[in-house]
C-alpha cells in the first residue's frame, strides 16, 4: 500500500487536476450559480502564476490546492505580504481521509517559505467542510473582504496570520 503525499503538480497532470477541480465543485453544487466559472477554475495555474500542489496516493490524484502570491490582478491579496489559496478541491471519493488537511498544511508551509504574513482565501458559504479545515488550521473570518463577484453569489473571506 502506498501512502499519500503532497507535492507540486507534474506538467502532464494539469488536465487531470482541472478535471478533479471541476468534478469536486460540481459534486458540491458550487458551479450552479456561475457556470461560466468552470473555465477559469480549470485554467488556474496553467499560466505559470501560482503553484499548484496535489495530494497523491501512488499515481492517483486525490486533491489539489493552489498557492498564489500577490500580483497586480489578485482577487483578494492586496500586497506583497499576502498570498491566496485558490482552487482547493478534494475528489469526492477521497473525502474524509485527511486530504484537505494535508493540502492546506502544505500550502501554509509554502507561504512560510515565501515569507508572507497573511494567507487569504474566499469560500462559498456552502463549503462547510472546507471552512472546518480552514478554521482547524487557524484561519479566521475576515468579513471586511467578503466579495460578491456576481449578484447573489457571496464569497466569504478567511485569513491566516503567519507573522505581523
Amino acid at each position: 500500500m502506498t501512502s499519500m503525499i503532497v507535492r507540486r503538480v507534474l506538467p502532464d497532470e494539469m488536465s487531470a487536476v482541472s478535471a478533479l477541480r471541476e468534478t469536486a465543485y460540481r459534486a458540491d453544487g458550487l458551479l450552479k450559480a456561475n457556470p461560466d466559472y468552470v473555465q477559469a477554475l480549470r485554467d488556474l495555474g496553467t499560466d505559470g502564476r501560482g503553484e499548484v500542489l496535489v495530494a497523491a496516493d501512488g499515481d492517483q490524484l486525490l486533491g489539489t490546492i493552489m498557492f498564489e502570491p500577490w500580483h497586480d490582478h489578485s482577487e483578494l491579496a492586496r500586497g506583497a505580504d499576502e498570498a491566496e489559496v485558490r482552487a482547493f478541491a478534494v475528489a469526492p471519493q477521497a473525502r474524509g481521509r485527511g486530504v484537505g488537511k494535508l493540502l492546506v498544511e502544505a500550502l501554509v508551509e509554502r507561504a512560510r517559505e515565501e515569507g508572507v504574513s497573511h494567507v487569504l482565501l474566499f469560500t462559498h458559504p456552502e463549503m462547510v467542510s472546507a471552512q472546518y479545515v480552514y478554521r482547524a488550521r487557524g484561519f479566521e473570518r475576515f468579513s471586511e473582504r467578503d466579495w460578491e463577484p456576481i449578484p447573489g453569489m457571496r464569497l466569504l473571506a478567511y485569513r491566516l496570520t503567519l507573522k505581523d
